[in-house]
């Protein structure tokens, strides 16, 4: 029997994390991407895992305990929004924001025992989100509950995250900010033309971590040559820094034609970086990467996208 090095996070308790009434962060990613996982034959090389619940105590590693009772009291109701005005509770939203947060953990947990050597879960890389707050369609931010996991439960300290997402990271980065040992490389959206208007060049860290941290924003309508310019700057960054474990944020909407973005990178994008982090992963981090689907509005991107992610996955071995 073939021993399958990839799994991939599926069902519907990850579909329901979805604004409703036309809202762009629509629960039917989930769908349009398991259709192309199925039709392209990739669930034949891959393992498929049911989405797993987040304790309080979990999503507490990163959230503070008054956010998240905010967070379960808009949830029965689903009225009103959770911040200034891009994410709007709905009721289960609680339950959907915990199903997200514990199949990254999950994940975790799989590829540290070494059942597996990566993993990928589609809803996830909730960028957005802040200790305290929701932010632009976030309401917990699995990123930052996972790189605190990785060092509570199993004592990892160099975590590195990537992230390729059209919006910078900002939850991330600010959050983690003064942490030298969070190794944070961004390629976005330039801030001054693209919510949440932050990650410029010189945001490199504070404290103890300035010089840590890699912000790349590159101008609106940049393509797979402006990717391939850039990339490089990440692996050096990597290479410098030895990570234990490794994180990707491959949101498609840094594809050209997602409609509330200016970007214009394709699939061969997130597929390369994809292959180049296994290999890194191979290298400082006895494979151990983690992936997780951040943004993306059009349906078609976002299969597209995230499927060359998987693949990408697969075929590392």
């Amino acid at each position: 029997m073939t021993v399958k090095n990839t799994c991939v996070y599926l069902g519907q308790p990850l579909a329901d994390y979805g604004f409703k009434d036309g809202h762009p962060f629509g629960p039917q990613r989930h769908d349009v991407f398991k259709a192309e996982v199925i039709r392209q034959g990739l669930d034949k090389s891959l393992d498929i895992q049911e989405p797993v619940k987040a304790t309080p105590d979990l999503i507490e590693l990163f959230h503070t305990s008054d956010y998240i009772e905010k967070v379960r009291d808009y949830s029965k109701f689903g009225t009103g929004y959770l911040d200034g005005g891009d994410t709007p509770s709905f009721v289960g939203m609680y339950e959907a924001a915990s199903n997200v947060a514990g199949s990254v953990t999950d994940a975790i947990d799989r590829i540290m025992s070494k059942q597996y050597r990566r993993a990928f879960s589609p809803i996830a890389g909730l960028h957005h989100a802040r200790r305290h707050v929701a932010a632009g369609f976030c309401v917990f931010n699995d990123c930052g509950i996972a790189i605190e996991y990785l060092r509570h439960q199993y004592g990892i300290k160099r975590v590195a995250y990537i992230d390729i997402d059209a919006h910078h990271g900002d939850g991330v980065f600010y959050s983690f900010e003064d942490d030298p040992d969070l190794l944070f490389a961004d390629i976005h959206q330039d801030g001054r033309t693209l919510y949440p208007g932050t990650g410029f060049a010189e945001e490199t860290g504070k404290g103890e971590a300035v010089g840590t941290k890699l912000n790349i924003p590159v101008p609106p309508f940049s393509d797979d040559a402006v990717f391939q310019s850039v990339w490089p700057q990440i692996e050096d960054y990597l290479k410098k820094n030895e990570p234990e474990f490794i994180m990707l944020q491959c949101g498609a909407d840094s594809i050209e034609g997602d409609p509330i973005t200016n970007m214009a990178f394709s699939p061969a994008s997130h597929a390369y970086a994809a292959k180049r982090l296994c290999q890194l992963a191979d290298l400082y981090c006895e494979g151990r990467m983690l992936a997780m689907g951040g943004g993306g509005y059009n349906h078609d991107n976002i299969a597209r996208a995230w499927t060359a992610v998987v693949d990408a996955m697969i075929k590392a071995g």
